[in-house]
């Protein structure tokens, strides 16, 4: 049995806890929806202590904002052993994970809210896309990429971000379809950037030398296969 006296927290502990209501609320429902007074009652404390620890309903939007960036950052994050198809696989699974569990959240990120055009929120989308382009980058043990390398991972990362907002909007296409269907975009982008660059050439061919034919890659390219045995050969006259 409780004695219902409440713990008194902390500044940092209550920043934190505001954070994370926030966070939660605007998981939910779009940030323009959530008011002061609803974060300050599922916290348990009066609307002025909101004021207290956060000048006004932007700055705890982008505080949330800047937990919801750290944390989809780091769903890129995976350990560097294994055929690439798999990791990115799995990296695309954890990234629908917080895109399933944090829809208004993301779509705000992605798309804006009350601090639309911030420098704040601006700086915190770019570091997203960037976090994800370096360990892209990193899982291909590539130092400095050529132009065309950087164009395809970059090119990538966006049809991500686009893909899962549009899967957002009524979610009409089955979610592991579109994480499959993500990985084997990359490596259709990087086969198109192979037909025009050696290097690119030379570091598809490294990939997909330690591919298993039942992996991700290995998949793609048996579709591949199978589709062109459907398309009618052209006779000359």
């Amino acid at each position: 049995m409780t004695s219902g006296v409440r713990r008194r927290m902390g500044v940092e502990e209550r920043r934190r806890q505001l954070i994370g209501v926030a966070l939660e609320l605007f998981s939910k429902r779009s940030p323009d929806e959530v008011s002061i007074d609803e974060i300050a009652a599922a916290a348990g404390i009066s609307r002025p202590l909101v004021y207290h620890y956060f000048p006004g309903k932007q700055s705890l939007y982008e505080a949330a904002l800047r937990r919801a960036a750290d944390e989809l950052a780091a769903r890129f994050s995976e350990p560097r052993t294994g055929p690439l198809g798999a990791r990115l696989r799995r990296v695309m699974g954890r990234f629908f994970d917080f895109v399933e569990d944090h829809g208004p959240g993301f779509a705000a990120l992605m798309r804006g809210g009350p601090a639309v055009g911030s420098t704040a929120t601006n700086a915190m989308i770019a570091e997203v896309r960037q976090a994800a382009y370096e360990q892209i980058l990193a899982h291909l043990e590539v130092g400095t990429p050529s132009a065309r390398l950087e164009l395809c991972v970059r090119s990538w990362v966006s049809l991500a971000e686009s893909t899962a907002l549009l899967w957002l909007d009524g979610r009409r296409v089955p979610r592991t379809e579109l994480e499959l269907q993500l990985v084997h975009d990359f490596a259709a982008l990087a086969a198109v950037s192979a037909a025009y660059d050696e290097e690119m050439a030379g570091l598809l061919v490294r990939i997909l030398a330690d591919e298993p034919a039942d992996g991700p890659f290995g998949d793609l390219v048996g579709q591949l296969a199978g589709l062109a045995t459907r398309i009618p050969v052209q006779r000359g006259a």
